[in-house]
C-alpha cells in the first residue's frame, strides 16, 4: 500500500508546479508592463507639471515621429504643435508640409521650427526656412533652433554668432516673428549674451515653477511623452503662462 501511494503522489503534485509557474510569469509581465508605461519617468528626469497654473500644452515633432493622427492628438488636450520645417539652407523635413496642415485642420496652434547650421550663411538658411514656410500658414513664431549636438561646432563662436544675427534679423525684415530654441547652455552662450531681446523657448527638466523667473515663453520639459495618435515617444511642451496669458500672446502676434 506505501508503494501505491507513493505513486499517486507525484503526479497529484504536478499541477502545484504549474500553477506557480503560471502566477509567477503573470507577476513578470505585470512588472514588466508597470516599467514600459512609466520607463519615461523611472529612467528619465521628468518634472512634475502643474497644468492648472500652465493649462496650455504643446508637442514639437519631425519627420522621425512617422505619420501622426493629428485629430487624435487634438482630442487628447494638445493645444499647439511645432513642426520641423528646414536646416542648413538645403535640408526639407519630409512630413513637414502634411504635418502643417494636418495639425492646422485638427485646429491646433501650428509653428515650424528651422535646425541652425553653424558652418551656413545665415541670409541663406533664412531664405531657405521662408521659402519652405511660406507655403503653408502658422499662428507662432518661427523659431530657429541652437543645438551643439550634432552641429559643426569647429566654427568660430563669434561667426556662429554672427550668421545667426543675419538669419534672424532677416526673418524679422521680412515680417516674421521669431523666437529661439536652446538648452541652458546655450541660452548662456548665444540668447543671454547676444539676443535677449528674442523670445525664447527654453528645453530644461527643471520644474516650471523654478525657473519661471528665466521668463521664457515656452519651455520643454520631455523628450519621452505619451501621447495618443503618436507611437514613440515624442516631446512635450507647455506655455509659461495662463490661458488668458496664451490668448493675449496669440493676439500680440497678429500685430
Amino acid at each position: 500500500m506505501a508503494s501505491t501511494k507513493a505513486q499517486h503522489k507525484t503526479p497529484q503534485s504536478r499541477p502545484d508546479y504549474i500553477k506557480w509557474a503560471l502566477i509567477a510569469g503573470l507577476v513578470l509581465i505585470g512588472l514588466g508592463t508597470v516599467v514600459y508605461l512609466n520607463r519615461h519617468r523611472l529612467f528619465h528626469h521628468v518634472p512634475n507639471v502643474d497644468f492648472k497654473r500652465y493649462p496650455i500644452t504643446g508637442i514639437d515633432v519631425s519627420n522621425h515621429n512617422g505619420d501622426i493622427d493629428w485629430d487624435v492628438v487634438a482630442s487628447r488636450g494638445i493645444k499647439f504643435a511645432y513642426i520641423k520645417a528646414t536646416e542648413g539652407t538645403t535640408f526639407v523635413d519630409a512630413r513637414y508640409d502634411s504635418n502643417s496642415r494636418r495639425a492646422a485642420a485638427a485646429g491646433l496652434k501650428v509653428g515650424a521650427y528651422h535646425f541652425f547650421r553653424n558652418s551656413r550663411d545665415g541670409k541663406a538658411q533664412a531664405a531657405h526656412f521662408m521659402r519652405v514656410v511660406g507655403k503653408s500658414s502658422v499662428d507662432l513664431p518661427l523659431v530657429v533652433d541652437i543645438e551643439e549636438d550634432g552641429n559643426d561646432n569647429d566654427v568660430p563662436h563669434d561667426l556662429a554668432v554672427q550668421r545667426l544675427a543675419d538669419m534672424l534679423n532677416t526673418l524679422r525684415d521680412k515680417g516674421y516673428n521669431v523666437m529661439l530654441y536652446t538648452n541652458g547652455n546655450g541660452r548662456s552662450t548665444f540668447h543671454k549674451k547676444h539676443f535677449a531681446d528674442c523670445d525664447l523657448w527654453l528645453c530644461s527638466f527643471s520644474h516650471p515653477d523654478s525657473i519661471a523667473h528665466v521668463g521664457h515663453r515656452i519651455q520643454q520639459y520631455s523628450h519621452w511623452g505619451n501621447v495618443k495618435g503618436i507611437d514613440g515617444d515624442v516631446d512635450l511642451n507647455i506655455f509659461m503662462g495662463s490661458e488668458i496669458q496664451w490668448n493675449r500672446w496669440l493676439d500680440e502676434l497678429k500685430h
